[in-house]
């Protein structure tokens, strides 16, 4: 499996997401993607940073960047978070963990003192092109959504 890195083509995946049907990275060609995976619905983090995205959604738009949220969550609990916060952007549901194997994002957690395998808060910029512009791994909430606008902007303006 090809390792996801800053500055080569990202491979293009399949995927099924809350628009309800499958679609695939190449699809967004001429549009910057901002591909966010997150560990679960409705748990607080996950919550903030959602509508952290949410309330920057509509200056994403305005630098052409699509806005996409994976998690391994079934289609049923993401309709469900994006009804209970308002969410204007689509979440991939990816159960069988194959999105998450390619980007690299599972890895081993402590819950309670028990070791379990789970999702890495990361993010990655994907710019028009299909090149992986940015990756941020071990990403912490605050301010994160904000720093990731940036990198829109910045690279509308190269």
């Amino acid at each position: 499996m090809k390792k996801i890195e800053e500055n080569k083509t990202c491979p293009n995946f399949s995927f099924i997401s809350t628009d309800k049907e499958i679609s695939q990275l190449k699809d967004f060609k001429n549009q910057i993607v901002v591909l966010y995976f997150y560990p679960r619905d409705n748990t607080p983090g996950c919550s903030c940073e959602a509508e952290d995205f949410k309330k920057s959604y509509k200056k994403f738009l305005s630098y052409n960047a699509q806005v996409i949220g994976v998690s391994r969550d079934g289609l049923s609990s993401h309709e469900r978070f994006i009804e209970k916060f308002k969410l204007p952007f689509p979440l991939i549901s990816d159960s069988n963990e194959e999105i998450c194997h390619l980007f690299d994002v599972i890895k081993e957690k402590n819950m309670y003192g028990k070791k379990v395998m789970g999702i890495e808060r990361s993010t990655f910029l994907i710019d028009a092109s299909g090149k992986v512009r940015r990756i941020w791994r071990k990403v912490k909430v605050d301010g994160h959504v904000t720093e990731v606008l940036q990198a829109v902007k910045d690279l509308q303006q190269k």
